[in-house]
């Protein structure tokens, strides 16, 4: 306790009455002398009115006024009879948690007075440990949050780097057997497993950045319609793996609303997903898109495995799954409904489950409000024939020689001329002599990285008009804004699509 007495004769006297009753003070000779000790701690300053005057009190009131959050210093000010003086009321403006203590009083008012201020002094301090302790927790939260994405990150990496040979192996025996049967029913085989590699892996990096809002919905109108056909080309080879009918039920008035066209057709593909998962092979699968009072409804029904009672609350959360040991279901992490419902939250929308009980199927069903747009985004146009890269120059670099390799034989096969490179200064030695019009890189390659390749070839001669692609297992935001940094025109996620990759080779003359 901090006392501030008019006289000296005073403070000891009073000192003497609290420690008596076992409390400890520090008599203060000034303003001054209070507010070094406050820098100390203090549970309670006690002042005597004829100690508050104006010429005093600025640096107290500084002092008192620049508390943290949670700190509110008891100020008890000891007055004259008749507590009206403009000392007393100027102290009570000023200082904040002020009590007045009118003279003379008994010895128990005084202690009990005290008391009192230091118990709800020792509550603050009480307050400021758990708001540190909330602190430590939020930063302990941060730095898992942190770790988990990188974790991630790097997990879909490594995994990435050996699914593009395979899935360039694939084509290769496709374009050099295309008339064995025995053949093309294997490669389909592995393509729908690396497929299915492929979309574990987004969906692990999806449910990490949608958790932690690292995602933004490119809004425009699309037709529900359009949304509902491109979901089912994306689940089309789990339906056929499972031999499912599929009945669709659409009505022939276009419904248009606002949203974005990719993350709602990844919501009614992962729908689609479920309802292949848990049902038996040969089983029906029945897709509705409705109106109603509010908007648009979009229903994916199954007659298989069915959701118990008590699991359909938790149908949504983050790695819950409805059984592991169901004989037909194809396993997963457990996260598809977790990014059906974010997204459809994200837009404004909601997703209820519904479900008889085991055995009596399971129905989905998307609510989300239409828009009154000018436009609306239309079914993709029959694919076009692949283009040539005949005469196309293109340098492969990348230190996995299966994945350098592979490329340069499909990329050969399908027209190209290749050279392949397997460092960063081989890559490097390789343009001055071989002059390619388009350069595929790898990013994380030891010694000299991609990036740094990337920045030397464009310093070099000749080298403005070159198509310098990334072709990485890395593919969060920040790699790709490091990728356009560095001087690449593309950045292109392992394992890449073939025939996304030969159109836009194809597309630049280099």
């Amino acid at each position: 306790m901090l006392l501030l007495a008019p006289t000296a004769k005073d403070a000891a006297l009073t000192a003497s009455v609290l420690e008596e009753a076992g409390m400890e003070c520090v008599c203060c000779t000034d303003v001054a002398h209070v507010c070094r000790e406050l820098r100390v701690g203090a549970g309670v300053v006690l002042l005597r009115e004829e100690a508050v005057l104006p010429q005093r009190e600025e640096p107290l009131v500084e002092w008192l006024h620049g508390q943290p959050p949670w700190s509110d210093l008891p100020v008890l000010v000891v007055a004259r009879p008749v507590a009206d003086s403009a000392a007393v009321a100027q102290a009570m403006d000023l200082l904040g948690n002020v009590t007045v203590l009118e003279r003379p009083m008994r010895v128990a008012a005084l202690v009990s007075a005290v008391r009192t201020a230091l118990r709800a002094r020792q509550r603050q301090y009480q307050i400021r440990e758990h708001l540190a302790e909330h602190k430590r927790a939020e930063e302990t939260l941060r730095d898992s949050d942190r770790r988990k994405d990188e974790f991630l990150a790097i997990l879909a990496h490594e995994l990435r780097n050996p699914l593009a040979p395979i899935r360039n192996a694939l084509q290769i025996l496709r374009l050099t057997q295309p008339d064995d049967t025995s053949a093309e029913r294997v490669a389909e085989i592995m393509d729908r497993q690396v497929g299915l590699m492929i979309r574990l892996v987004y969906d692990l990096l999806e449910v990490s950045r949608i958790t932690s809002g690292k995602i933004d919905l490119r809004t425009e109108s699309v037709d529900v319609a359009a949304v509902v056909h491109s979901a089912i080309e994306t689940s089309r080879p789990f339906i056929e793996a499972g031999g499912h009918d599929l009945v669709l039920e659409i009505p022939g008035t276009a419904l248009t609303l606002e949203g974005d066209f990719v993350r709602l057709t990844q919501v009614v593909a992962n729908l689609l997903n479920n309802a292949s998962k848990y049902s038996e092979p040969g089983g029906e699968i029945r897709v509705c898109v409705g109106r109603d009072a509010d908007g648009v409804t979009i229903s994916v029904q199954d007659k298989g495995k069915g959701i118990p009672s008590d699991m359909l609350p938790r149908v949504f959360e983050l790695f819950v799954q409805l059984d592991r040991d169901n004989r037909w279901a194809q396993g997963g992490l457990g996260i598809g409904l977790t990014l059906a419902k974010t997204l459809v939250e994200l837009h404004g929308g909601s997703v209820e489950a519904r479900s008889g009980g085991i055995g009596r199927g399971s129905e989905f069903i998307v609510r989300l409000q239409l828009g009154s747009a000018r436009t609306s985004r239309v079914a993709a146009k029959d694919a076009e024939p692949p283009a040539t890269l005949a005469n196309r120059r293109i340098l492969v670099v990348d230190d996995n020689r299966d994945a350098a390799e592979s490329l340069s034989t499909l990329l050969t096969l399908l027209g190209a001329n290749v050279h392949v490179a397997f460092s960063g200064p081989e890559a490097l030695d390789a343009f001055e002599t071989y002059r390619p019009s388009a350069v595929l890189l790898d990013i994380g390659m030891p010694g000299m990285d991609g990036h740094e390749v990337a920045r030397r070839l464009r310093s070099l001669p000749g080298a403005e008009d070159v198509t310098l692609i990334a072709l990485t297992g890395w593919g969060q935001a920040e790699d790709r804004h490091r990728s356009r940094s560095a001087g690449f025109d593309h950045h292109i996620v392992k394992p890449a699509d073939i025939h996304a990759l030969q159109s836009l080779l194809a597309s630049h003359d280099g």
